[in-house]
């Protein structure tokens, strides 16, 4: 497509903005031409009507604030997304879903085992619907966080693809999550805000209520990692011994965030999991508890999750995990959304974070790597200059209070 003249350029702009000085570039520069001046109307709007009448031409406008002056840089190309193939999902959502059921029928099976890995392997699979529950929930979970994006997406006209559902048939939860793809640049920094929060908030809509049901079907009961050998039971975890024999094997328990402490209060009536006695004043003990997954309450009560209920605490660690101020998280967009460039100065800060917290759970040293490599990397609206409203401010705050809540310093315990 040949480019336009200049005097076409310069009169399409001038209806939303009236320039002072103009810059000629060229394609190989990376821009057109570079106006700097004030806006006529609100810089929304006047990007959309901007960007509509330079789209016959091939041309992109960006907004930006350059020296304290509103800049408007044409660039050459006009972004069209191309539609992904839907059979791609479909296949990759079929796949997860027998992952998570097979994830699910380690928890909900209760028959007997054979020794032999093979044989295991062959009776769970046969047994696999028995995982209904957790996959059900746990899926819809994800469902709803993804496609909070996704219609959210839809609704501001950015092309944005359908969930991808990465299977992974292994405990805990038989999926590595699922993701959508953002096909162009957000056009501000509104509906990148709009889109960041909308997984997170559907997400959690449906997990609070799965993680109730799934309390009140979960029993309290001691917190023990050894165990008497039954016959016709499956054994948790491989061993020699007799029927009617102690055995000894590694355990895991769920970490705890606020949220997930409450909620087990408002089912349980008390803090789970409760040590034998505190060796601290409660308060300290339960800060120290939240952040170190230590001491293991070894001997206390705790609840033994119902498939249900892990599915609901998964998806508040889902929440939080996605919430993580960084790149292209859905945490990243909305700190990008609220702090625009000025981000890459918390990026230092949240690495000390991370890295400190692997000392609680290794884990988060592989955090702190890909933060390294790739909290950088945010999607940059087209429009710099347009700002958060109050409303989105206010829900920015909001935000904050929910990632607090939902924080899992310790997400996994072994003992």
């Amino acid at each position: 497509m040949t480019l336009p003249q200049p005097e076409i350029l310069n009169t399409l702009v001038a209806r939303v903005f009236h320039y002072d000085d103009i810059t000629l570039g060229d394609p190989q520069r990376g821009y057109l031409v570079r106006y700097h001046g004030q806006l006529l109307l609100d810089s929304a709007e006047a990007y959309d009507q901007l960007a509509e009448a330079l789209r016959p031409h091939g041309v992109t406008p960006l907004f930006r604030i350059e020296d304290g002056r509103q800049t408007v840089v044409l660039i050459p190309g006009v972004n069209h997304p191309t539609p992904g193939r839907v059979s791609t999902n479909v296949v990759l959502f079929i796949l997860t879903t027998l992952s998570v059921l097979f994830a699910g029928a380690l928890y909900s099976y209760r028959g007997p085992l054979p020794e032999d890995f093979s044989g295991q392997m062959r009776i769970l699979l046969a047994n696999i619907w028995v995982g209904w529950p957790f996959a059900a929930s746990l899926l819809g979970i994800l469902l709803a966080h993804e496609f909070g994006h996704y219609f959210t997406g839809r609704y501001h006209k950015t092309a944005v693809s359908l969930p991808y559902f990465l299977p992974f048939p292994l405990p805990p939860l038989g999926t590595m999550g699922a993701f959508i793809q953002m096909k162009e640049r957000p056009r501000n920094k509104r509906i990148l805000f709009d889109i960041g929060v909308a997984g997170p908030l559907a997400g959690l809509v449906v997990a609070i209520p799965v993680l109730l049901l799934g309390l009140g079907l979960s029993k309290v009961e001691p917190i023990q990692n050894t165990f008497i050998k039954q016959a016709g039971v499956a054994d948790v975890c491989p061993n020699d011994v007799q029927v009617g024999e102690s055995y000894t094997c590694p355990n895991q328990m769920e970490g705890n965030s606020l949220l997930y402490l409450g909620l087990k209060y408002l089912v349980k009536g008390k803090l789970l999991p409760a040590p034998t006695s505190y060796s601290l004043p409660p308060l300290l003990y339960w800060i120290r508890y939240i952040f170190t997954g230590r001491p293991i309450p070894i001997g206390g009560l705790d609840v033994m999750l119902h498939p249900v209920a892990m599915a609901g605490w998964a998806g508040l660690l889902v929440t939080f995990l996605n919430l993580v101020p960084a790149g292209q998280l859905d945490g990243g967009h909305v700190l990008y959304a609220v702090f625009g460039k000025r981000v890459n100065v918390i990026l230092p800060i949240l690495l000390v974070i991370t890295f400190l917290l692997g000392f609680f759970w290794a884990g988060w040293w592989l955090w702190a790597a890909i933060i390294f490599f790739l909290g950088r990397a945010h999607a940059e609206p087209l429009d710099q200059i347009t700002r958060l409203d109050p409303r989105r401010t206010t829900l920015a705050a909001l935000m904050l209070v929910i990632f607090l809540l939902v924080l899992t310093p310790v997400p996994f315990t072994i003992f």
